[in-house]
């Protein structure tokens, strides 16, 4: 049940990062509600990681830190 939780959440960080090139939807209630959802657990390693980096990586690591936890338990 919990694999199947972050698997759910990991492709909801996909689906952030493909709207993040579609600035059409980025004012769009299901949009935002992405948006929040994914910054949850991204915002943490965004304050971490240099601010003058030319691509967002946090969702990358976050996946990776998910799919770790899930090959671990």
């Amino acid at each position: 049940m919990i694999r199947i939780l972050i698997n759910l959440y990991i492709l909801l960080l996909i689906v952030d990062v493909i709207l993040s090139y579609l600035p059409q939807y980025r004012h769009h209630q299901w949009a935002m509600t992405i948006k929040k959802a994914a910054d949850f657990t991204c915002r943490p390693i965004r304050n971490v990681m240099p601010p003058d980096m030319p691509f967002d990586f946090s969702p990358l690591i976050v996946i990776m830190a998910l799919n770790l936890f899930v090959a671990l338990f």
